[in-house]
């Protein structure tokens, strides 16, 4: 008999950024283990696309796909996906805060301050409100989990992505910070900080062979990520195996810390 540990049969996630890279394949995962999930980014086609190719994999099964767009960068646009996700599905169970932006890439000494407000608004800003609008349904059934997607910028400095590293380890306290809050509610926060994956996001870091050779040759399994690789462990903190994790950070880097 199939243990019901990851079994997420009839809960409602909703998944920002998950039309492609890592909010895509946990957005995925997700559905494969029975959540009815919200696939969400600025583009309507290609949220629409993605949930299309979920719910045809997995017609006649528990688990499924909407698409509702939302720019999170804008307060208004979250509490209409909120709102929208709760008409269409219901209560929010799961809420996985996968979308960021970097739109500077080199030190910040050169950071305008525009690119430096887009990358606290959306990376920092966006996860608080959105915590905020589905915490209230969460502690009233006294069960929910919270999400954030950060990365190992926020364990370490950078010279070129410093300004991304300073939001990712705000949301790392932001993790520990809700999780304090709302434990006694049943309710539980976790963060996610993923190492070089092959995404369109750290295109950059991994595009050039050379580049990558060199970013990975002192990492123990002298690879990057894939994708793929990132969904379990969000499957583990939504579902009932993760019933009692809260308030912590799960680096998934191939050892790249470590070396």
């Amino acid at each position: 008999m199939a243990s019901a540990l990851f079994d997420l049969t009839g809960k409602v996630a909703l998944v920002t950024g998950s039309t492609k890279g890592i909010g895509r394949a946990i957005a995925t995962e997700l559905a494969r283990h029975g959540a009815k999930v919200v696939i969400s980014s600025r583009k309507a086609d290609a949220c629409e696309a993605v949930s299309a190719e979920i719910n045809a994999e997995l017609a006649g099964q528990a688990g499924g796909a909407v698409p509702i767009p939302a720019n999170v960068s804008h307060k208004a646009e979250l509490e209409r996906l909120v709102a929208e996700t709760r008409r269409q599905l219901g209560s929010i169970d799961v809420l996985v805060c996968n979308a960021a932006v970097n739109p500077h890439y080199g030190p910040m000494s050169g950071l305008p301050d525009s690119a430096f407000e887009k990358i606290l608004q959306v990376n920092i800003m966006s996860n608080h409100w959105l915590a905020q609008m589905v915490l209230p349904d969460m502690i009233a059934r006294r069960d929910g989990a919270i999400i954030i997607v950060s990365s190992i910028g926020g364990l370490r400095g950078s010279p070129v992505l410093g300004a991304y590293c300073v939001s990712k380890a705000a949301d790392l306290q932001l993790v520990r910070n809700l999780a304090l809050e709302n434990g006694p509610h049943n309710v539980r926060v976790n963060a996610i900080s993923p190492g070089l994956v092959r995404t369109d996001f750290a295109r950059a870091l991994w595009e050039n062979p050379e580049t990558l050779a060199r970013r990975v040759e002192h990492d123990p399994l002298r690879r990057i990520g894939e994708p793929e690789e990132m969904a379990g462990i969000a499957v583990y903190l939504a579902s009932r195996a993760g019933s009692f994790t809260t308030g912590q950070n799960f680096v998934i880097d191939g050892g790249a810390t470590i070396s």
